[in-house]
């Protein structure tokens, strides 16, 4: 039994501020919920909340530009009295710790990562001492359970996060310092949160982890993402089950024939492949190469049907050559990815890569990542526009404001927030909902439908 709840007739607000990846927002979720167990109201601003939590991301800089932005704002309202207090968590709360509450003295308790599950704690202790300031330890080993959320995605989409941490040594990550050791959440906790999440009415799940592939090799010695999956097939309720982070090594035939066969996973893979380069690859400590990328693209088109590849690609690694830029620049040319983001190099303070020589100066990262998005551009609208006159499913997200019949919805190829949106016009239909829509037209990186099937 939970010592000391904060009194039911206190009933505190909370608002929340989550920045960064998924993963970080299915912590700040779980956060939610536990904090929901003493009492505590969410609201949606945090001007009149009793307390904020500011879950930061520490990632590259201008993540951590941003979390230092909002840390400043929420300092400002509770200067000006129209906040309450400011819990920071996160990463960046796990990476800064003591240099953060220097840095801005106004914060009133700090929680690393690990920590997460003391939010109450933070929380109890702001709402009794006030001004008395904490950094709550991280834990020795990671949560792994995230059942029991308040999520703030729209109810029928949730992230699945079956892993944390990572075991990868990539030169310029800063992930394995702030995150720790890859550590796999147990299957059975996996399926137990995908079931409670059906019950909830979620129909896509989107599994998330720093390297989904490497999923149970802590656990095994070999990689049982498709073991996982096929558990998770077999969940009711659930329709599409969607991959992202997907390290190009542990690829299994397995898996690659579970993407393929047609079922609940969809054919869209988030495969993060950085660069192409021999060299670069070798310097970012990637562990793969150029022919062995190209053998797993292949080996993926061949097998899965229609399938959508979205994958990331750094420039301006240090020692990037105008030739390297070039050859990536081609490769991305001649493979034809369905989705492509483009990262400039981010030196980050305690990393290998941050020590090489040969660092890229700005202009030219940005100018590279500018030609690179320009190579990708034509291709992206191509895709889109070879959809049209064809019919696809699409899971409606949200109507349209202040107009009737017309609804925002998403394709199989498309994960919320990163990827396009197809606009469909249509009668009866609402949030949640998977209809069939015939494509009329395509604008740039997004579709416009009409549904012309029963939703289910």
């Amino acid at each position: 039994m939970d010592r000391n709840p904060v009194p039911e007739n206190s009933s505190p607000t909370c608002s929340l501020v989550t920045l960064g990846c998924p993963k970080n927002l299915v912590d700040a979720e779980r956060m939610l919920g536990l904090l929901r167990r003493d009492g505590c109201r969410l609201v949606a601003e945090p001007e009149g909340a009793d307390f904020v939590i500011v879950n930061t991301c520490g990632f590259i800089e201008q993540a951590r530009n941003e979390s230092f932005e909002t840390i400043r704002e929420m300092v400002r309202l509770k200067e000006e009295g129209r906040l309450g207090g400011i819990i920071v968590t996160g990463c960046l709360a796990e990476r800064d710790r003591e240099a953060l509450l220097e840095r801005f003295p106004g914060i009133d308790q700090l929680v690393g990562l690990y920590g997460r599950e003391e939010i109450r704690t933070a929380a109890r202790r702001l709402h009794a001492n006030g001004r008395a300031r904490t950094i709550l330890p991280p834990k020795s080993s990671p949560p792994l359970v995230d059942r029991d959320r308040l999520r703030v995605t729209p109810a029928h989409v949730a992230y699945l996060k079956i892993s944390e941490g990572c075991d990868r040594r990539c030169t310029f990550c800063t992930i394995p310092q702030i995150r720790g050791r890859h550590v796999s959440k147990p299957i059975d906790e996996v399926v137990a949160e995908a079931e409670q999440l059906a019950a909830e009415g979620v129909r896509e799940l989107i599994l998330i982890g720093q390297d989904t592939t490497c999923y149970g090799v802590d656990r095994t010695g070999s990689p049982q993402l498709a073991g996982l999956l096929a558990r998770l097939g077999d969940v009711d309720g659930i329709d599409w089950i969607r991959l992202m982070y997907l390290y190009p090594m542990h690829v299994t035939d397995e898996l690659v024939g579970l993407v393929g066969s047609g079922g609940k996973i969809l054919p869209y893979l988030d495969l993060p492949l950085q660069h192409v380069n021999d060299s670069l690859l070798r310097r970012m400590n990637r562990g793969v190469t150029r022919a062995e990328t190209e053998r797993l693209l292949d080996r993926l088109r061949g097998r899965i049907e229609g399938l959508a590849v979205r994958t990331t690609m750094i420039v301006g690694f240090p020692g990037e050559t105008d030739e390297q830029f070039e050859e990536l620049r081609d490769f991305v040319v001649a493979q034809r990815f369905e989705r492509l983001g483009v990262f400039e190099y981010s030196r980050e303070p305690g990393t290998p890569a941050a020590r090489l020589p040969d660092q890229v100066p700005d202009a030219i990262r940005r100018r590279r990542r500018e030609r690179l998005l320009s190579a990708q551009q034509p291709i992206a609208f191509a895709w889109n526009a070879s959809w049209v006159g064809r019919t696809m499913d699409v899971l409606i997200d949200r109507p349209v404001p202040s107009e009737g019949n017309a609804f925002v919805g998403r394709s199989r190829s498309d994960a919320p927030d990163i990827d396009g949106v197809v606009y469909v016009t249509g009668e009866g239909l609402s949030p949640g909902q998977i209809v069939p829509c015939e494509i009329v037209t395509s604008r740039q990186y997004d579709l416009v439908a009409v549904a012309v099937g029963k939703p289910r």
